[in-house]
């Protein structure tokens, strides 16, 4: 099948943005997947590295952050989470504001253990750990970190996660801020991928080309990607299907 490129305004109705503050929900509109046991999963892509997951009456949300630069996000929108999972404790994923606003006291919270020790709760997860945040909904901590020489200190070897969903059998993997490394060809099959790409602190596009093409997922959402050009990169993945959101700036 060949690449589709789909170019989604917030304004369609994902966001609802007034004087640069953004409400979000999970419109009808937005990506919406339909799992092995024939429910609808729905994903939020809500800005830069913050994204949310609807599934069988619970809502994950992986690194939401309330503010960068002028744009803020209205988290109350939501409701409360389920679950948050945090993937490393730079600010544009690590944020206590969002969390608290997402969580109550059934909040299921994990990140990795620099983030756990900053905010002062929630459970470390290291690469390779896995559990269960309901039934048919489980997670496993992957490795994201950078390789190429002089970006090892954006983000170290062991201390960020990358997470992979398996919501019912479809499987969704958002890769944090990573590079791409060799345990991406063990992630096994892949729905659904979020690669970060704004280089020089995760990836090149020519970079985010090899990591998809060790991972091949059936739908590739770039991610993270600021001010990257994006242009060309659908053409260049063969039989991957490619959607390009601005909000993921």
């Amino acid at each position: 099948m060949k690449q589709l490129i789909s170019f989604l305004i917030a304004l369609a109705g994902l966001i609802v943005c007034s004087c640069g503050n953004r409400q979000v929900a999970f419109p009808d509109d937005c990506l919406t997947m339909e799992t092995p046991s024939g429910k609808e999963l729905k994903v939020a892509c809500i800005f830069h590295g913050s994204l949310a997951f609807e599934y069988d009456g619970k809502v994950i949300h992986v690194d939401p952050v309330t503010q960068m630069g002028e744009m803020k996000i209205d988290y109350s929108a939501f409701g409360v989470a389920d679950a948050i999972f945090i993937t490393h404790s730079h600010p544009d994923h690590l944020c206590p504001q969002a969390i608290d606003t997402l969580s109550s006291e059934g909040t299921l919270l994990f990140a990795n253990a620099e983030s756990v020790a900053a905010l002062g709760r929630g459970t470390a997860l290291a690469n390779g750990d896995s559990g269960e945040v309901a039934e048919g909904v489980r997670y496993m901590a992957v490795p994201a970190y950078n390789t190429s020489e002089g970006r090892e200190m954006f983000h170290p070897k062991g201390n960020g996660n990358g997470y992979i969903f398996d919501f019912d059998g479809f499987r969704v993997y958002v890769a944090g801020d990573t590079e791409p490394i060799e345990e991406m060809s063990g992630l096994g099959t892949v729905d659904l991928a979020f690669l970060p790409v704004n280089q020089p602190f995760t990836m090149t596009v020519s970079q985010c080309v090899q990591a998809a093409e060790l991972i091949r997922p059936k739908v590739l959402v770039p991610y993270h990607y600021s001010d990257t050009d994006l242009s060309g990169l659908a053409e260049t993945l063969d039989g991957i299907d490619v959607k390009i959101y601005e909000s993921l700036r």
